[in-house]
């Protein structure tokens, strides 16, 4: 019989996958799909479609640069529980905003900064509720030592490599979630406008009704989240009051009260992390690289074969044109491009409980993550030497074999850096064991005649969770990373496909690849090393 690698209820674990790990991209890809045809339909600009949608696909990610570590620090102090539900809150209010605006500049990029203020919310907190999934209770804790003050304590190896292992596979199952968001929006979310309009709306009335029901839908998931992640393990002392307060609310069982870090030493204690351990370090490459990988697919991709069919003669290549007119004159381009990135991502979709699994039981030398890199330095070389795209038309189908790589080294860094992180966040950290270890000693001196030999192991206990309390703050930094890659690969890569070679942002892909199969080849042999020296 196969035990289930999460600990926390079952309505936590069903709001967690089926809520913030499902719909954290999917309103990303509906409005990045859709929003062409607001600047088109709903406002009526036909010139510099194109512009406009990189502007407002810049401004984004610049957002969302600085609000993923914020929200990341407002979480170790809020908890993740309220963090997801003001981010989808603010997900639904903004695409109402949305097809309110008259024009591009400014109620256009107004609105789009405001939802990827929610945006950025919503995509962190799928790495920061992730440890919470693992994690025990305080109160069921504490109770069962008081009640038994003679228990033998569990031997820590082995509950720690459960917790790893459910971890791995916890985050394959976030990747395979995540992936059937995207999924969701495009089959169901994009779909819709089309359905208004075969009922008689007119164009722009099919965007207006489309972004509001998909609006009600995010506003149904933030509320979701505020009931279904109520009381998650680890959470017991955040919410409002935590915001501006120094000291915790002491336990029932506990009459300590721990002195909360500032947000500067939350943010810089887990930025020191990522040079200090390894697999947070690894985590925070990996997320570079995985972000900077799923645009590379879903945007370079169809950019790559649109120029190869124009540049050859096979679209009738309209200056201006807007989406809608793309489809039809350049039909067999977007069909190929939707062909490739679909394989690629269902390749993905598969592979992702894969990779979980495997990241769980191989973890020596990291070898699911050295063969997801390897795969993509692999593939993304391929992938720019291609000569023609087309298997039908003169190509061969051994491209099929190639975008499955791309998927492959998609998902892998995906997986790998979400279970890493979560490994990372578990592991005691002895500095941190030991400052606080001393706090608590200073405050309970005088007053300890009578406590328990066995001190409760509860969410707060130095040296299990120490640092769960930066958990939030780690997750932004990673989501921080990802917008890092994004953001050289849109702009540099974008740059070098127009004046150099339109295989440039592959090269830059596998480039990516490459330092990070290197890091985590070295990473590999020195902890080795170092585990040969101790024994």
């Amino acid at each position: 019989m196969v035990s289930s690698p999460f600990r926390a209820k079952g309505s936590q674990v069903v709001t967690y996958l089926l809520g913030v790990a499902l719909f954290s991209i999917s309103f990303l890809v509906f409005l990045n799909a859709s929003v062409s045809f607001v600047i088109t339909d709903l406002i009526g600009q036909k010139k510099r479609v194109g512009d406009a949608v990189g502007s407002l696909g810049f401004a984004d990610e610049l957002v969302a640069l600085v609000a993923c570590p914020l929200w990341g620090l407002l979480s170790d102090r809020l908890g993740v529980r309220w963090v997801c539900t003001i981010g989808y809150a603010i997900v639904g209010i903004s695409l109402f905003v949305f097809v309110q605006a008259k024009n591009v500049y400014p109620d256009l990029l107004l609105a789009r900064m405001f939802f990827s203020i929610g945006g950025a919310a919503t995509s962190t907190m799928v790495t920061a509720v992730l440890p919470t999934m693992t994690a025990r209770s305080q109160h069921s804790s504490s109770d069962e030592i008081y009640s038994n003050p003679t228990l033998e304590p569990v031997p820590h190896s082995s509950t720690s490599s459960t917790t790893r292992s459910g971890t791995s596979q916890i985050a394959g199952l976030v990747g395979m979630f995540t992936g059937c968001g995207a999924l969701v929006a495009l089959g169901v979310f994009l779909p819709l406008p089309a359905r208004f309009q075969h009922n008689g709306s007119t164009s722009a009335e099919a965007i207006q009704h489309s972004y509001y029901i998909v609006g009600g839908i995010a506003l149904a998931v933030a509320i979701v989240c505020s009931f279904g992640l109520m009381n998650l393990a680890g959470e017991e002392n955040k919410g409002w009051r935590s915001l501006f307060h120094t000291r915790t609310t002491p336990t029932h069982n506990q009459g300590i009260q721990d002195k909360l870090p500032s947000y500067w030493r939350l943010f810089t204690s887990a930025f020191k992390l990522g040079f200090t351990d390894i697999e947070i370090g690894l985590g925070y490459l990996g997320g570079f690289v995985a972000r900077a990988s799923s645009v590379g697919i879903s945007l370079f991709i169809p950019l790559y074969i649109n120029a190869y069919f124009i540049s050859n003669g096979l679209c009738r290549d309209t200056p201006g044109s807007v989406p809608s007119d793309i489809k039809e004159q350049c039909k067999r381009a977007y069909t190929v491009a939707a062909m490739l990135t679909g394989v690629s991502q269902l390749i993905a979709l598969i592979c992702a409980p894969i990779f979980g699994a495997l990241d769980g039981r191989f973890r020596r030398y990291n070898a699911p993550l050295l063969f997801s890199s390897l795969a993509g330095v692999i593939g993304y070389i391929l992938f720019a030497r291609v000569k023609n795209p087309d298997p039908k038309n003169g190509g061969s189908e051994s491209i099929f074999g190639i975008v499955a790589l791309l998927g492959i080294s998609q998902i892998g860094a995906i997986v790998c850096s979400l279970s890493m992180l979560g490994r990372g966040i578990e592991r005691p950290d002895s500095t941190e064991v030991a400052s606080r270890g001393e706090e608590e000693r200073d405050l309970t001196r005088g007053d300890d005649e009578g406590a328990p030999l066995i001190t409760p192991s509860g969410g707060s206990t130095p040296g299990q969770n120490s640092r769960r309390h930066l958990k939030g703050s780690i997750a932004g930094l990673y989501s921080l990373a990802g917008g890092a890659g994004i953001l050289l690969l849109t702009k540099l890569g974008g740059i070098l496909f127009d004046k150099w070679s339109t295989g440039a942002p592959f090269y830059m892909l596998a480039i990516f690849n490459g330092i990070l199969l290197f890091v985590v080849t070295t990473c590999g042999v020195v902890e080795q090393m170092n585990k040969l020296r101790q024994e």
